[in-house]
């Protein structure tokens, strides 16, 4: 059996934790909270499905991306269930900047852009791990239970991205780049943002 990753390992990973300030608008706006997430299980789905058509060469990948594509397809369902449950209508929602900007940072040419793709996997990953923790212990019953028993795939997630990047890209390679995207990642979760979402950053004042 595999070891679980940490929780604490995450977090050393990312350069920042979240901003008390986001938690307690998460608090505030639980409906915006559960459409999102269910928006993100859906982008993070599509995301590894997009990674397995473009590079079909990498078996690797396609195994890994395969089933983690089903598990986050299988976390959405799981989160539309308990928005039905509790009368929350899936409404239309504009995307948070978070992981578009985080692409942007990507390298345009091969293999820059496939490693970059995979590091940027494994930070969003990293990232919606630390965020689940940090929501759990204030939550209702239920959605602090659920947020809970995610915490371990999500971390298991940024692992796996981060495993096929060293398969495409040295050592060397993945920590300069680390370091660029993680540095940019801090200043995404602590700068404001105008409207609330999974990954935005702190409310303005």
């Amino acid at each position: 059996m595999k070891a679980a990753v940490s929780l604490s390992s995450v977090q050393s990973f990312l350069l920042c934790r979240t901003p008390p300030r986001w938690v307690e608008w998460a608090v505030q706006n639980p409906t915006l909270l559960l459409i999102d997430h269910a928006n993100c299980e859906k982008k993070a789905a599509s995301t590894a499905l997009n990674l397995m058509y473009r590079y079909v060469e990498h078996h690797a990948l396609l195994q890994k991306l395969s089933r983690l594509a089903r598990e986050e397809l299988r976390h959405f369902e799981q989160v539309i269930a308990i928005m039905k449950a509790r009368g929350v209508e899936y409404s239309q929602l504009t995307a948070s900047r978070y992981a578009g900007m985080l692409r942007q940072r990507a390298r345009t040419h091969e293999p820059g852009r496939l490693v970059d793709t995979l590091l940027i996997g494994a930070i969003i990953e990293a990232r919606s791990c630390e965020r689940f923790a940090a929501l759990a212990p204030v939550l209702d019953a239920e959605l602090g239970s659920f947020y809970m028993s995610l915490l371990q795939s999500e971390a298991r997630h940024y692992t796996e991205y981060l495993k096929l990047a060293h398969q495409v890209a040295t050592g060397e390679e993945i920590h300069t780049r680390l370091v660029d995207l993680l540095k940019y990642e801090q200043t995404l979760i602590e700068t404001p943002d105008e409207e609330f979402r999974f990954h935005s950053g702190v409310p303005h004042d």
